[in-house]
């Protein structure tokens, strides 16, 4: 049987959780620890380091490897890492901690211990320069650079031990699961081609369309939500993970596609975080990652295809995992049924185009939903969470960018 591809950088998977007595004495020396509070992106990517979905990472990036990742897409050491994985706090608090020491590193909501660090370096950054390659903007309105402007003065950099699974596990049971756990589950399948879907929405007619097109070339499907953060308006985990479940049962053949979550933050980085979803699916043991229109985007910052461009601009062997790429997508009156520009011949007028915003508007507002947008299993899901939302709950929803086509 073929081989699943590599984790990233070659080597094994490098996950960081502490278990039984290592994790007791390190619990039982963080009591007497100076503590730092995470924001929740830390904490997301603490969890990722944990499972090793960020292998072979060791724990929160130096200046070099900032400055390198920044300006080049690359570690200090040369290894291929698209976005900067870092840690920062106040410079009070910063200036308290000796480099050289441990500290605990806790839950944002809980206080609970999450992990402890050896900080090996303390240093400033310019965070307008990082938003400004990361993200290719420096606007305040951008999620993600709101996010870097927000966050504190001082990196600390230094490798860490996780000592918690911050809570994902208990809440989400068998949806989550490790790099280690998915890999053990494909070779049990018999799977070496498997096509990752990322998404941070319920899967409308133009995701399940994608999905298919993935499996009629590759063994299966992984279908991976974000358990993680997103921005206000969008459907929490728990729905999405639901009307998905229900589309999978419906309307897949049983056998091809396995769900699961990963703990991460959406960045909303468009492009490069299309690089950062295909590193560490590739730790999941996937060889694909599926990019369609505007993968990670958000409003209009980036171009509906500038996640295609930027794997053909990647050095050879960056990755193992690949991008399998597929055009705008949509219902076709004529056709009569799911298209892309590349099957359709069509004119715009017979198209309806598909996208998550516009379903979360129209749900949002009580509206009718064509059944060409949407199956209805998905959402009688979706309607039940809309109908249970208080006026304060509701978040109006703006159609910008390319989902205003």
């Amino acid at each position: 049987m073929p081989a699943l591809v590599n984790p990233h950088g070659g080597g094994p998977l490098k996950p960081l959780l502490l278990e039984g007595q290592a994790r007791d004495a390190a619990l039982a020396r963080a009591q007497s620890l100076p503590r730092v509070r995470v924001s929740s992106r830390e904490k997301g990517d603490l969890m990722m380091l944990g499972i090793g979905g960020f292998t072979p990472l060791t724990g929160f990036m130096t200046h070099g490897d900032w400055e390198s990742v920044c300006d080049g897409m690359k570690l200090a050491s040369g290894l291929f890492w698209p976005i900067p994985i870092t840690l920062s706090t106040d410079r009070s608090t910063a200036d308290a901690i000796a480099t050289g020491a441990e500290i605990a590193l806790v839950d944002p909501e809980s206080e609970d211990v999450l992990a402890l660090m050896r900080v090996t370096e303390k240093y400033a950054i310019d965070k307008a320069h990082e938003c400004a390659m990361v993200f290719k903007t420096t606007d305040a309105e951008h999620p993600g650079v709101k996010m870097v402007m927000e966050q504190g003065d001082v990196n600390l950099a230094g490798p860490v031990q996780v000592l918690s699974s911050g809570g994902f596990p208990e809440k989400y049971g068998a949806l989550y699961m490790t790099p280690a756990q998915t890999r053990a589950l494909f070779e049990s399948l018999g799977w070496s081609r498997i096509a990752a879907f990322q998404t941070r929405n319920p899967m409308h007619r133009s995701h399940e369309y994608l999905a298919k097109v993935a499996i009629e070339v590759c063994d299966g499907v992984l279908v991976h939500s974000l358990l993680g953060a997103l921005k206000p308006g969008d459907i929490p985990a728990d729905v999405r993970t639901r009307a998905i479940a229900a589309l999978i049962e419906e309307y897949f053949v049983q056998g091809t596609v396995v769900q699961a979550g990963y703990p991460l933050d959406m960045r909303y980085a468009g492009p490069r975080e299309a690089l950062l979803h295909a590193l560490f699916r590739q730790n999941y043991g996937c060889s694909h990652l599926i990019v369609g229109r505007d993968h990670a985007g958000v409003g209009s910052y980036y171009g509906p295809f500038d996640a295609h461009h930027i794997f053909d601009e990647l050095p050879k062997g960056s990755l193992e995992t690949h991008a399998l790429k597929i055009d705008w997508t949509f219902w076709c009156y004529s056709c009569g049924g799911m298209a892309s520009a590349r099957t359709c011949p069509h004119d715009e007028k017979d198209r309806l185009l598909v996208s998550g915003t516009k379903l979360r508007k129209w749900l949002s507002e009580g509206a009718d939903v064509p059944p060409e947008f949407s199956r209805p299993e998905v959402l009688s899901v979706l309607r039940d969470y809309y109908q249970g939302l208080a006026a304060s709950e509701r978040v109006e929803v703006k159609l910008t960018g390319h989902s205003a086509r």
